[in-house]
């Protein structure tokens, strides 16, 4: 890092450090403010202007003692070869950011691009049964020919067991962390967090050296549920960790598979639940996957535009990002667009009432023919 650098990154480190300033606030602050920068070179009285900035929160913010803490975080990700990343840069996840309660910064170590075209995630209980770990194995293999992105959370059962058929099938695999990248947890999973930096990596947004504590789990979860197009709920009680995930990935408005079982096995209520209140989808087979989030490989479409359908500008670029692919996400279009979301969006649903596109599910769209 150049000297510019380490004080961009000092900054936006410092500012998840302080105390009573979560990722809203934090977003809140620099939209107000203009930059991380901004934040910290403001007087006190400036920052009280801010709705919800009071007398402490602007004296927490005035605190050097954030800093102290900043340069021996990024001494850490320096000496372990680890990549920040801020919620306003281009290698961000871009479905990530969608999420109102997304991470302003993230820690990764590994090899990976967050915005490739498909990425699912993997939940479920950790007391997975034989059953369950057949069908990891069955759906990891039945997918691996369409090379999407595998997150899950590297705990005991559907996790470990997701990761490894991910691995085994050479497939990127991403676990997402409920602690800082100074440790792996549970400990006996470290071999295999040792193979995914390779493939695929290791995903948090605390820092090192944070208390692990049961709440980050829950926070770990929503990265989980909103980097992915989909989630798939493999075996899952009542309560706990994979139905936060599901509960999640529903208020983003993504898609949810969830494998049914028996009426009384304690480890599949959990899924026949989100089936019969119509939050998943039923999963009986890798093609469910496929065909919902249009995997599919289809013939290019070809639209008559210049002879039957006037175009704006805008409209005839978002179609153009299409080349050689008939379904794109959301997300992607997005990038490759350059435009910010709200125009994306609105040209998006012009071109579908021209009937140029036509949106599927998993904020998929499909160029018509």
């Amino acid at each position: 890092m150049t000297k510019i650098d380490e004080e961009k990154w000092l900054e936006r480190i410092a500012l998840t450090l302080i105390p009573k300033v979560g990722c809203k606030s934090a977003k809140n602050l620099i939209s107000y403010l203009g930059s991380v920068s901004a934040i910290f070179k403001s007087s006190k009285k400036s920052l009280k202007a801010i709705p919800g900035i009071g007398d402490k929160l602007a004296n927490h913010i005035h605190s050097k003692k954030h800093f102290k803490r900043a340069e021996q975080e990024l001494k850490f990700i320096k000496q372990h070869n680890i990549k920040p990343v801020f919620y306003l840069d281009k290698e961000y996840p871009a479905r990530l950011n969608d999420c109102v309660d997304s991470p302003i910064l993230l820690y990764f170590k590994g090899d990976f691009s967050f915005n490739q075209q498909k990425i699912i995630s993997v939940v479920g209980t950790r007391n997975v049964t034989s059953y369950g770990i057949q069908q990891i194995n069955k759906m990891v293999e039945g997918i691996a020919s369409f090379n999407p992105c595998i997150v899950s959370g590297l705990a005991y059962g559907v996790d470990i067991y997701t990761h490894k058929a991910a691995l085994n099938n050479k497939l990127n695999t991403i676990a997402v962390l409920g602690h800082g990248l100074d440790v792996i947890y549970p400990a006996q999973h470290k071999s295999t967090a040792k193979q995914m930096v390779s493939s695929g990596g290791l995903l948090t947004e605390f820092h090192s050296k944070s208390i692990t504590d049961k709440d980050h789990f829950p926070r770990r979860n929503r990265i989980i549920a909103g980097m992915s197009d989909a989630t798939i709920v493999i075996e899952t009680g009542l309560k706990g960790g994979s139905m936060i995930t599901a509960y999640q990935a529903h208020s983003y408005n993504r898609t949810i598979f969830a494998i049914p079982g028996k009426v009384n096995d304690k480890f599949s209520i959990g899924c026949n639940k989100l089936i019969k209140r119509n939050m998943a989808i039923l999963y009986e087979s890798p093609e469910d996957i496929i065909a919902e989030l249009g995997w599919e490989d289809k013939p290019k479409a070809n639209i008559q535009r210049s002879l039957f359908i006037e175009l704006t500008t805008e409209e005839q670029h978002i179609i153009d990002l299409f080349n050689d692919k008939s379904v794109l996400h959301i997300d992607e279009l997005n990038q490759r667009s350059s435009y910010n979301y709200s125009l994306t969006a609105s040209t998006l649903l012009s071109l579908e009432m021209k009937a140029c596109i036509k949106k599927i599910p998993g904020s998929q769209f499909e160029l018509l023919s």
